[in-house]
């Protein structure tokens, strides 16, 4: 579980694809300082496994189904990603709950910038505009972010100078994709909506057989 509070701004080292799959080395010293094999770390968003970790470096091994739904695929040696090490029990939670679950990719429209932040708009499918809410939160290559407007198609967000500074949101331009993490709590009311209508139903018919 992650917290959307990016740590570091890191660079892909290497990719070498296997057909199916992709190995990636990443540049990261301050969230490999105390990674093992097995640990997990977030790359622009996405919940990756270390399989090593040494001298500053890490490398993940990234499956088809990871690189089909997130634009992980469209990294290359020498670019820039977020990083993010899982959230410790205990401590405080800076962001909002992040699972490192990547439910798909938008597109960065326009970028507005103003006197002391930047105004930025994304398309994203339809299929995930209904859990996108003003004022509601949403991770953005693994950054945790307030909305300022939903639309059918779009949302935006505003970005202060630290995340303009720390992360890669200060070099995306229109036209580039990002990878998007609805709130998962959004999914889960939905669903258990869903099912509980659905229970209502079969209750009142277990009360009409008793009759």
């Amino acid at each position: 579980m992650f917290t959307g509070i990016v740590e570091e701004l890191g660079e892909v080292v290497a990719v070498d694809n296997l057909g199916d799959a992709s190995r990636f080395r990443l540049r990261g010293p301050v969230v490999t300082e105390d990674a093992q094999h097995g640990d997990s770390i977030a790359v622009n968003g996405v919940c990756l496994t270390v399989v090593e970790a040494a001298d500053g470096e890490f490398t993940a091994d990234v499956m088809a189904e990871t690189l089909n739904r997130s634009s992980l695929g469209a990294l290359a040696a020498g670019s820039r990603v977020n990083l993010e090490r899982p959230m410790a029990l205990g401590g405080r939670l800076g962001g909002h709950l992040v699972q490192g679950h990547v439910d798909g990719t938008g597109t960065i429209v326009d970028r507005t910038p103003a006197e002391h932040w930047e105004i930025v708009k994304i398309a994203l499918p339809a299929a995930l505009s209904r859990y996108v809410v003003e004022k509601g939160s949403i991770t953005v290559d693994g950054v945790s972010l307030t909305v300022v407007e939903a639309g059918d198609d779009f949302f935006t967000i505003s970005l202060i100078p630290t995340t303009l500074a720390l992360t890669t949101l200060g070099i995306k331009k229109a036209g580039d994709p990002v990878n998007l993490e609805v709130d998962v709590l959004a999914k889960y009311v939905e669903r258990l909506l869903g099912r509980g209508s659905g229970d209502l139903k079969d209750l009142d018919e277990l009360k009409e057989m008793d009759r």
